[in-house]
């Protein structure tokens, strides 16, 4: 696979969830499934080991097997494919960007190292020795709200001063605030902005280019199809969003706030409620898992409120 050119970093991006048996390990063979079923969606592209991959519990050896099994399926298919080899430590983070490189990605995903706050200026070192360790494979700094140094826009474009392979971020952007879009139109340029998936509409329509996405957690189908929608009829698109909004501020949220499940159990949870594919309702420890049963809940006030996302 070539690498990703910033110009080209653009659109709905479908993540790989981990699939994963009682005890939480990891079925190869439903991970080889849901690949396959990724790909008949149609996306811009898929990605690995973000959170809803799991990725900070992996072992060197279920590291590699999940991204060759990614990376033989996109290639056969031509489909975009990247590969997150972020890690809490750089010196993990660093040895899954050696591994990567044998999967020539169109690009790797990244978070800055997690257990102190890095500065702008170790956010640099860091960046700098991951580059040189690359071969040319460009970068995407994942910053979820989360992460314990969240960067401005301003700061993005620090970094990509001193690292020109930084070619995206996937950032929060605030809850859908307009002045962070003018922040972002006004001090960022060659950087490709991914915003949550479920503000996809909004995003677009303000500067952004593209979504590593969660709706495509719910059903990778619908998912591409709202994008599309999006840049077909705006208007369209954003009546959609408002009633994602709903379902989510209805079904999934209450998860998060009330019940302080992880955003990726409600990710594993949206894909068990949308049943496209065999993934395994079970987190690997010590994270809960989001039981299955309230599963028919979800799908009830899905298929009133967005049943695009539930056509099945």
């Amino acid at each position: 696979m070539k690498p990703i050119r910033q110009c080209d970093l653009s659109g709905s991006w479908a993540t790989l969830l981990l699939t994963t048996g009682k005890d939480g390990t990891i079925d190869y063979k439903k991970l080889e499934d849901e690949i396959d079923i990724l790909i008949a969606s149609g996306p811009n592209g898929i990605y690995s080991n973000g959170t809803a991959g799991e990725f900070y519990a992996q072992t060197e050896s279920e590291f590699v097997r999940v991204n060759e099994c990614l990376a033989i399926k996109c290639e056969q298919a031509g489909i975009p494919f990247q590969i997150g080899i972020s890690h809490m430590s750089p010196q993990i983070s660093l040895e899954r960007l050696h591994l990567a490189k044998q999967f020539r990605p169109g690009a790797v995903q990244v978070i800055l190292p997690d257990w102190f706050p890095v500065t702008l200026e170790e956010a640099v070192i860091f960046m700098q020795r991951m580059e040189e360790e690359a071969d040319g494979i460009p970068f995407v700094l994942y910053n979820p709200p989360h992460a314990k140094r969240v960067l401005e826009p301003v700061e993005w474009m620090r970094i990509k001063e001193k690292i020109p392979s930084l070619i995206g971020v996937k950032a929060f952007d605030k809850n859908r605030d307009p002045a962070w879009y003018k922040e972002v139109k006004e001090q960022v340029n060659n950087l490709s902005v991914f915003i949550p998936g479920h503000h996809l509409a909004t995003g677009l329509s303000l500067g952004a280019q593209g979504t590593y996405s969660n709706m495509a957690c719910l059903n990778p189908f619908a998912a591409q199809q709202w994008y599309n929608l999006i840049k077909e009829n705006e208007e369209a698109g954003l009546e959609l969003e408002q009633r994602i909004q709903q379902f989510m501020d209805k079904v999934i949220n209450p998860f998060i706030v009330k019940d302080q499940y992880s955003n990726h159990a409600c990710d594993r949870f949206m894909a068990l409620t949308g049943t496209w594919a065999d993934i395994g309702s079970k987190m690997r420890w010590p994270y809960r898992s989001i039981p299955e049963e309230y599963t028919v809940f979800a799908r009830t006030e899905g298929k009133n409120i967005i049943p695009e996302f539930f056509t099945s």
